[in-house]
């Protein structure tokens, strides 16, 4: 398989050959991310392979799905390292399907417990979930992921509305206190007692507005959506919110890459350089959030430049391995600096696993 060949692969088949590059570099208990933890940074891979495993059901996807789960997860359910942060509440979302596939009752008690954690998680003033118990009073935009997607499916299938009720506060928080009013972007985070360092004296809001925070809360409105009934009373809401966002972010896509930059309105700075991972998260947002008409038909172009945008940051090797460019490392709140100077990598999980996800998504066509 060349390298030039890329574009004429369909997406399921080059995501295919992602998961199969993973699977042929490393065993599932040594996936790349926080050793022995139950974290977003192994579970946003394993998502991405779920979802394409879910199109063209491949076993050798679900097993290594699941010898992941299972060397996390004891037999009697006990999640065996998962802190205090909403980043290890994600990966509880595997575990629908692999109960459901399974009948294993380990699943379904772990996932049970994860979800329980969230009746008694630390709230700011506002009743923002914070990020991790450590960041007293702070709400960053990756939260809306790491919770969102588990709790609106739980609250489809396991028959318990009141947490649609409880994503959609933590969505409207966000709209409400961390989005700017001149660009329609959202800071990264907000310190609601604003204490920190990096907090505005006056909003709590960080300085930045950076990439794949926002693609964090772009996909995260896209898929909760999927469980709001349509006659529920805040749908129309969400999806208001998220083409409000969606319209901002158009406005930065660079056209002749078709890619976001880092932070994502300074692409007029030299050192500031595109991003992978937030634009295969955009380009996932933006596709489904046309097929299901949440958007109009007109950002049907943002999302095809994104697509082939991406595309272009990947190669594929002669053994047909696949090789994905400038991925930013895992990056907590910053300044400009610090966001355009953090480390640039091949094959990093954030950029591997919204690759699939967004090409699960451009396998379902318009």
């Amino acid at each position: 398989m060349k390298m030039k060949d890329k574009n004429l692969l369909k997406p399921i088949d080059i995501s295919r050959a992602l998961c199969d590059t993973v699977i042929n570099t490393y065993e599932p208990e040594k996936l790349p991310g926080p050793e022995g933890r139950f974290d977003y940074i192994q579970g946003v891979f394993l998502l991405g392979m779920q979802r394409i495993n879910n199109i063209c059901r491949e076993t050798r996807y679900f097993d290594y799905i699941k010898a992941w789960a299972d060397s996390m997860i004891s037999d009697d359910g006990v999640i065996k390292c998962q802190n205090d942060w909403l980043d290890d509440m994600m990966p509880a979302v595997l575990l629908f399907d692999l109960y459901k596939e399974t009948g294993m009752e380990k699943y379904k008690t772990a996932l049970e417990s994860t979800v329980g954690r969230f009746k008694t998680w630390k709230r700011n003033k506002y009743g923002g979930f914070y990020h991790m118990f450590k960041t007293k009073d702070q709400m960053w935009l990756d939260g809306l992921f790491m919770g969102g997607l588990l709790l609106s499916r739980y609250a489809e299938e396991c028959g318990a509305p009141e947490y649609l009720d409880e994503v959609y506060h933590q969505t409207k928080l966000m709209h409400d206190y961390m989005r700017d009013e001149k660009t329609g972007l959202y800071y990264h985070a907000w310190d609601a007692s604003c204490e920190q360092p990096w907090a505005d004296p006056e909003t709590g809001l960080s300085s930045e507005f950076w990439g794949r925070a926002q693609g964090w809360v772009t996909v995260a409105i896209c898929d909760m959506l999927d469980y709001f009934p349509e006659n529920h009373p805040r749908r129309q809401e969400m999806i208001d919110i998220l083409a409000d966002l969606l319209s901002a972010l158009a406005r930065y896509q660079n056209k002749d890459t078709g890619l976001w930059y880092q932070v994502v309105d300074k692409g007029q700075l030299e050192d500031n350089w595109c991003e992978t991972s937030c634009s295969s998260l955009f380009a996932y947002s933006f596709h489904k959030a046309v097929r299901m008409g949440y958007i109009g038909r007109k950002f049907a172009e943002v999302s095809e430049r994104a697509y082939r945008g991406v595309l272009g940051k990947t190669d594929i090797n002669d053994d047909g391995s696949i090789v994905i460019h400038d991925i930013s490392v895992g990056t907590c709140v910053m300044d400009y600096k610090g966001y355009v100077e953090r480390p640039r990598v091949d094959n990093d999980n954030h950029g591997t696993g919204t690759f699939l996800l967004m090409c699960s998504e451009y396998s379902l066509g318009d």
